[in-house]
């Protein structure tokens, strides 16, 4: 997830460190903070695998930054990553909005519309947080109204996300 937002991000524009991590953490801060012990090394491998450049340029007030854009190789590999993404990446709520957020990168409407379409598909499938054996139990059928709670709120989220799918994958197909 974080390799593909730093894909994602740098598609556009090249950023220094910093900056790029201010843009990480507004995207999932929420779920998690980017540590600079993750983020530095993450860069380190995609820059190792040709997938970013780096230059430096002279800091405005103190030391010089390093700049980081993304190469012809990074540009391809972020279109590979969201054409194909990762089954946790379509089942993962936090990994999805990553995806989300950069699947116009991808460029061609019947490449994304399949990816919405495999998201589509897992929202479809009855699911719940909590069963009787192997039945998936309904808000309706809990006595404890915090967990009554939890799937209410999931179920609305889900409507809402099933019919934003439906819409943008009716819009894609043209």
């Amino acid at each position: 997830m974080l390799e593909l937002a730093i894909l994602g991000f740098l598609y556009d524009t090249p950023l220094h460190g910093y900056e790029l991590r201010k843009r990480l953490t507004a995207l999932t801060g929420h779920v998690k903070p980017v540590a600079e012990s993750t983020l530095y090394p993450a860069i380190k491998r995609l820059e190792k695998a040709g997938l970013l450049a780096r230059a430096t340029e002279p800091g405005s007030v103190a030391a010089p930054r390093h700049v980081l854009t993304l190469t012809e190789s990074g540009r391809q590999e972020l279109r590979h990553r969201l054409a194909e993404p990762d089954p946790r990446d379509i089942s993962d709520e936090n990994r999805w909005f990553t995806v989300l957020a950069f699947l116009r990168h991808l460029g061609d409407a019947p490449a994304q519309a399949a990816v919405l379409r495999r998201r589509l598909a897992f929202l479809e499938e009855p699911a719940s947080f909590f069963y009787d054996g192997d039945r998936p139990l309904r808000a309706e059928e809990l006595d404890d109204p915090f967990r009554r709670g939890l799937l209410t709120i999931a179920r609305a989220t889900s409507r809402a996300e099933l019919a934003w799918l439906r819409e943008t994958i009716t819009s894609l197909d043209g």
